[in-house]
């Protein structure tokens, strides 16, 4: 038996004041029914309500209430710079940078990862104002989370989101000259797949250890598909109850299967999914299943791979371009210069438009894209930020580039005043009362 001791300073919102708003009250017993299969749009809450003199009191609403005014809000919400938007995950308090920080590069991702390219490459991410970092044990067995770990100890806790995986637990071996996978560091450590209970709750403890951190904001199911009743039967009650004791404020799971995925979001009581190339510029699968079971359950999802490897990162897909990690079909290329062509037409580059897409729908809380050095960082927040025409996306329409169900709409501002409260709490700040500290059996 070993105890889990994660210091918890609770979870709330980037919103700053002398004043916290009253906590929101879930019902429903997550751990004891963590699959909540009588849904969970029609539970109800206790949240701040706004008076002509700001905002005090609290009244009832359902989930679906507060997903709605989430999805009108989230465009034009800001984060802590002025320059980079910030989305909330699901009905949570927890936000992220539309843009944010994928760690697996920093693990040594095809090629031998550097110490003072990796500081480089995270301290440009942080001055042009990313705020999430996403991270994973399985990149480059632990060195992505060192290496963000050692950063973002050196900045305020309550300044950042932070993500990590679970899944797979890190047993020590000789690496015998070995480098590990498609991860070129060497294999001083065996991955071993786990979602048991005591897998999860061990995983996030040696998370912790190897990052220095005293808490996680979200935590992900990774890459289960070959595991996926597990997962589901014995992983993600671990994370929920996790999320019950205030240990982390949301939970989710990654993949690429939006079958399970849906499944996934049906049966439990998720925050969010991150989705790996299959809501993308040229992929449109997570219309069929996935995207509609996210708005009715009130769901967020994080798109990752939007680029689906390499096709359309360039402004022209070049021949033997990548297309999920394989040769582009021709078919496939064809249709990327079709679809450069009317960018052109726009003045907007085909990588703009692949970083925009995905974010254009409501659930799609932010694109997290992986980056290796800070001249990489520098270029696709220009590119992130820059301006695409409602046009581009109905001309596309058109031509029959974009399935009509593609939400196309402008990422403008939602009604004023349906913010959180400006007394809320920042995340990451101990209660009133001191800090919350959370024991963990591990069986």
């Amino acid at each position: 038996m070993r105890a889990l001791l994660v210091g918890c300073w609770g979870v709330s919102g980037f919103w700053h004041g002398d004043k916290p708003a009253p906590l929101v009250r879930r019902g429903g017993g997550r751990v004891s029914d963590p699959h909540n299969r009588a849904g969970a749009a029609g539970r109800r809450e206790e949240v701040p309500v706004r008076r002509k003199n700001g905002w005090s009191g609290t009244a009832e609403r359902t989930r679906s209430d507060v997903w709605r005014t989430s999805c009108r809000t989230r465009r034009r919400t800001r984060g802590r710079t002025d320059r980079t938007r910030t989305g909330r995950l699901g009905w949570s308090t927890v936000e992220v940078t539309e843009p944010g920080f994928g760690g697996g590069p920093l693990g040594g991702l095809f090629e031998p990862p550097d110490d003072d390219t990796t500081a480089g490459v995270l301290e440009a991410a942080w001055q042009s104002g990313i705020r999430y970092f996403d991270t994973s044990p399985h990149y480059g067995i632990g060195h992505s989370e060192r290496r963000i770990g050692d950063f973002l100890g050196r900045r305020p806790r309550n300044g950042f989101t932070l993500s990590t995986k679970v899944g797979r637990l890190l047993v020590p071996q000789d690496p015998a000259g070995r480098t590990d996978e498609a991860f070129m560091v060497p294999a001083t450590h065996r991955r071993v797949w786990d979602f048991s209970r005591d897998g999860i709750l061990r995983s996030v403890e040696d998370s912790l250890a190897r990052m220095g951190v005293d808490r996680f904001d979200v935590l992900f199911l990774h890459d289960a598909e070959d595991r996926f009743e597990d997962a589901l039967r014995h992983g993600y009650p671990a994370l929920a109850e996790l999320r019950a004791q205030g240990v982390v404020g949301a939970v989710g799971a990654g993949m690429h299967h939006t079958g399970m995925l849906t499944r996934f979001v049906r049966e439990t009581d998720a925050d969010v999914v991150m989705l790996s190339g299959r809501y993308t510029l040229l992929e449109h699968s997570a219309l069929d299943d996935l995207l509609p079971a996210c708005a009715e359950r009130g769901v967020s999802v994080l798109a990752v791979s939007v680029f689906n490897s390499g096709l359309p990162a360039a402004p022209r897909p070049a021949d033997g371009a990548f297309y999920d990690y394989g040769p582009a079909p021709s078919e496939l290329l064809r249709r990327a210069h079709r679809i450069a062509d009317v960018c052109e037409a726009h003045g907007v580059t085909l990588p703009q438009a692949a970083m925009v897409f995905p974010l254009l729908h409501p659930v799609v809380a932010g694109i997290v894209v992986g980056m290796r050095s800070a001249e990489e960082v520098r270029a696709d927040v220009a590119v992130f930020e820059a301006d695409v025409p409602a046009g581009l996306w109905s001309d596309l329409r058109g031509e029959g580039l974009l399935d009509e169900r593609a939400p196309v709409g402008d990422r403008g501002a939602g009604p004023p005043g349906s913010r959180p409260p400006p007394g809320a709490p920042a995340r990451g700040h101990p209660p009133a009362d001191g800090p919350r500290r959370t024991s963990i059996t591990l069986a």
